[in-house]
């Protein structure tokens, strides 16, 4: 198609005039291109797929097969390479077969295809969270809430032995916390008792994962919360103010049972002391009078008549100084008058209003 200028003249789309050559073919673009490739493989060509005069550049095809395997032996061996960091470890699977030797930290290389490298980071610390509700020695329902702490000790066993490393460590986790939570009361779980809980757990956990070999090693379990569930809460709390209280009563009742003791214990070692002072008191006055008794006989057997007026004299002096009476003695020979001297001297004081300096018996007349 084409379109008239002004001067009549005809001209097409592409800015060629009359009789000039249209816009190019694609089709035959292409060929051109194609032709180009086929003579650097097969030889030369001339135009329209005529030879040409000259013989062209040719390629053998085992030459290009040796070129195209070459850089692909290339491409193989560049991705061989890996690094392994500080923390990680590496292990070899060759055709499948655990090689022994571990990959250490730096540049490594492997045949890609045939070994098949697993890195393991063995400083790292991962945890699992377990939560279970589980019964108690007792037969009290609990809910336990932990967590285990746990780092790659062997990447070996971590990577062949067991499948799922990480989902029999948390099975193992669950049993041991059953196991352990089934041989104590629910008081010393949530009270004083986490601490022994966590170890005894632990410990239980580390001996199941070595049974199981996983090169698995438990840092540490974590007890974050224990007690029973939320739907029993309250009936729990009300039966821990019960024991609370029972104990305080308890508190009490044994309080004042070593006060009375203790009081009592006092008043018997009291009671003791003094009769044993009473004891050893009429011992010695015992034992005195009973040498007082033998000096005396001693004396007696030598003198008796003087030993036998002393000892009258000496008695009497002892019964008169405890009386207040006065004894008066008459010439007539008469009676043996007393004088009610104490009752006396009494009478005058309580007239006087002065309290009585003396006391005794009331007056006698003896004949």
């Amino acid at each position: 198609m084409a379109w008239s200028d002004n001067d009549g003249k005809k001209q097409d789309p592409w800015g060629n005039q009359g009789g000039q050559q249209g816009p190019p073919d694609l089709d035959e673009s292409f060929k051109k291109i194609q032709n180009q490739f086929k003579n650097m493989f097969s030889g030369g060509g001339g135009k329209d797929g005529e030879k040409g005069g000259g013989k062209g550049f040719r390629l053998s095809p085992w030459l290009v097969v040796a070129i195209v395997g070459i850089g692909a032996v290339l491409v193989w061996f560049a991705s061989g390479f890996y690094v392994v960091d500080q923390q990680q470890r590496g292990v070899v699977l060759r055709l499948g077969v655990l090689q022994e030797t571990l990959k250490e930290p730096g540049l490594k290389w492997n045949p890609r295809f045939i070994d098949q490298v697993e890195l393991v980071n063995v400083t790292q610390v991962n945890q699992i969270a377990q939560q279970s509700q589980m019964l108690t020695i007792e037969e009290n329902l609990v809910e336990v809430d932990l967590e285990v702490q746990y780092r790659v000790d062997d990447p070996k066993l971590y990577i062949v032995q067991i499948r799922e490393p990480v989902i029999s460590l948390q099975h193992a986790a669950e049993s041991a916390l059953r196991h352990v939570v089934g041989g104590l009361d629910m008081n010393n779980i949530i009270t004083q008792g986490r601490a022994v809980l966590a170890e005894n757990v632990q410990r239980r956990l580390q001996s199941y994962i070595d049974r199981y070999q996983t090169g698995i090693l438990v840092s540490s379990v974590i007890i974050n919360a224990a007690g029973p569930p939320s739907q029993v809460q309250d009936a729990f709390d009300d039966v821990q103010r019960a024991k609370e209280d029972e104990n305080r009563f308890k508190n009490q009742g044994e309080a004042y049972r070593q006060t009375v003791v203790r009081q009592a214990n006092g008043e018997a070692e009291q009671i003791i002391a003094e009769a044993e002072g009473y004891r050893t008191q009429v011992t010695e006055r015992a034992q005195g009078e009973a040498d007082r008794f033998l000096a005396i006989l001693a004396e007696y057997q030598l003198a008796k008549e003087v030993t036998r007026d002393r000892l009258y004299i000496t008695a009497m002096e002892t019964v008169l100084r405890s009386a207040a009476k006065v004894l008066v003695d008459v010439d007539s020979g008469g009676n043996l008058l007393l004088l009610p001297l104490e009752q006396l001297l009494q009478n005058s004081a309580q007239r006087q209003g002065l309290p009585s300096a003396l006391g005794g018996t009331s007056p006698q007349t003896s004949n």
